[in-house]
């Protein structure tokens, strides 16, 4: 009966559905302890010697250990790199591989790297190679003194100057790394970059083999025939020709310079975009265009700035200042052919320049007739003297005022006191100057004036008159002299009462606190 009782329980043991739940961890763990077998065994995986004219087995007395000196034609493999070389020291139980003269590295179809001295360590897998060393990946070549080479990681190092070829760029530097998997240089130390078109220098740059482009760190700077770059902070893109570019960053097409926190140019096209803090300077016309976002073109050329803008005419006695909403320019040609320069400005306009002032809705200005013509509203002040009309003209000549045209409702104004000015109106006026002072007024149909007369700090009378044209004379901002021609008429009276209707003519109004006093007033 015992006997029936033991077979019953082995029975239930080594049944089917018993032996699935034992077999079935097993076979786990079996797998598992594989897997970790054979990932161990392929970490260690030893250099595989597949060829030699000559192996000589020579062993070490320190250790004891056999090690192979090959001769002639040496083929050595190990994971996915080949070796070849023309002798080595092969030492197995070290797994590592020193190799002598014409020593060829491939690995998959891409990276060749040869030189004339190397050592392989097959467990880390880092390899260190000399004299004369050339690294090729397909459209990138190195040329280096020594070299070290990271074949699990794909990362190679030099340290003693490096040269590199691609495309159309010759790149130089005492330090690089390079990145193969990424098609990545980084590098260090006096690197320049050569090209048919411009030299590039840099302290720190990085360079996609694959796009062809140099990102920047540190100051940088990039010259040619048609164009020169600075900055501490970018890319470049040498296949297309596109930048863009920040901190400190200018860019010179030998039509403009262009400045800003951040700028984008395709020399190309010539096309450029400039971001916050920006200037255009135009040095063959001393012109500087400033505001916080402007685009360019280099041919033919023309710009546009907004945003806080300001345009600047340099001049050595006396620069002109000019704020708008927006500054456009074009350059355009005449009938002969001629380029010449069109500026516009937009909204709400104001300029400044020690001896002229002025503001409007809009104006232009040409390098055809070097005239500045202003338009809805405009007002000029000139030392005392306040003129108004409808639209205007000033002509300039060597960078200074030389005549000023207003059109349609003329009318001059200055201050005598603080209810009193002086006043002429007319159809048209003509002023002229001299060092940049008006110095003539010429007003021509409808002529009309009111002029106090003042003995010292006295006023004696009013001088009112009315006549087809007048000539007025001004000496240091003031009016010396009134000349009324063709059939004047007027009347010299006691000074006038206060505040009294005949103190004003038609169209009058003082717009002194309008006036720009110095140069920031512009942006008011």
């Amino acid at each position: 009966m015992a006997e029936i009782k033991i077979l019953r329980s082995l029975f239930r043991i080594f049944h089917p559905r018993h032996l699935i739940y034992v077999t079935v961890p097993l076979l786990l763990s079996a797998t598992l302890f594989s897997k970790e077998l054979q990932t161990q065994t392929q970490g260690r995986k030893k250099i595989d010697l597949k060829h030699a004219d000559d192996d000589y087995v020579e062993r070490d007395k320190l250790t004891g250990k056999d090690w192979h000196r090959l001769l002639g034609n040496v083929f050595l493999i190990h994971k996915e790199i080949s070796m070849k070389c023309d002798s080595a020291h092969y030492f197995p139980d070290k797994n590592q591989v020193i190799a002598f003269s014409r020593i060829h590295i491939e690995q998959g179809d891409t990276l060749d790297i040869t030189g004339a001295y190397l050592f392989y360590d097959g467990t880390t897998e880092q390899a260190y190679m000399n004299d004369n060393v050339e690294l090729v990946d397909k459209e990138t070549h190195l040329f280096t003194n020594s070299i070290k080479y990271d074949v699990k990681n794909e990362i190679a190092q030099y340290t003693d100057s490096g040269r590199i070829i691609n495309g159309k760029n010759k790149l130089t530097s005492h330090i690089g790394v390079y990145y193969v998997s990424q098609s990545l240089f980084h590098f260090k130390d006096s690197v320049k970059i050569v090209n048919p078109d411009y030299v590039m220098k840099a302290d720190t740059m990085d360079y996609n083999t694959k796009t062809e482009t140099a990102f920047f760190t540190g100051p940088s700077e990039m010259k040619g025939d048609s164009i020169y770059l600075y900055c501490e902070k970018g890319w470049y893109d040498t296949k297309n020709k596109t930048t863009r570019i920040w901190k400190n960053a200018s860019i010179d097409n030998m039509k403009q310079l262009v400045k800003g926190d951040s700028i984008y140019y395709n020399d190309s096209t010539g096309y450029g975009e400039s971001f916050g803090n920006t200037s255009i300077i135009d040095t063959a016309n001393s012109i500087i265009v400033k505001g916080d976002y402007a685009w360019y073109f280099k041919m033919p050329e023309r710009f546009m700035v907004t945003d806080s803008a300001m345009f600047i005419q340099v001049s050595r006695n006396d620069s002109l200042f000019l704020h708008a909403d927006t500054i456009k320019a074009v350059t355009l040609s005449d009938s002969a052919g001629k380029e010449f320069r069109l500026m516009r400005a937009f909204y709400g306009c104001r300029f400044y320049s020690r001896d002229l002032q002025g503001k409007c809705d809009s104006l232009s200005y040409s390098t055809q007739d070097s005239a500045i013509r202003l338009f809805r509203k405009p007002v000029l002040w000139s030392a005392e003297n306040q003129l108004t009309s409808d639209t205007m003209a000033i002509y300039t000549k060597n960078r200074k005022a030389d005549r000023l045209e207003l059109y349609y409702s003329a009318f001059v104004t200055s201050q005598v006191d603080s209810i009193r000015f002086n006043q002429i109106k007319g159809r048209t006026l003509t002023g002229h100057f001299k060092d940049n002072e008006l110095y003539k007024i010429n007003i021509d149909g409808n002529g009309e004036s009111i002029y106090y007369l003042v003995d010292g700090d006295k006023i004696i009378g009013k001088n009112s008159a009315k006549c087809a044209s007048i000539e007025i004379l001004v000496s240091k901002g003031k009016i010396q002299q009134i000349v009324e021609r063709q059939s004047p008429e007027g009347v010299i009276d006691p000074p006038a009462k206060p505040l009294s209707v005949n103190n004003r003519l038609d169209g009058f109004s003082w717009l002194d606190t309008l006036r720009p006093k110095k140069v920031l007033d512009i942006f008011k």
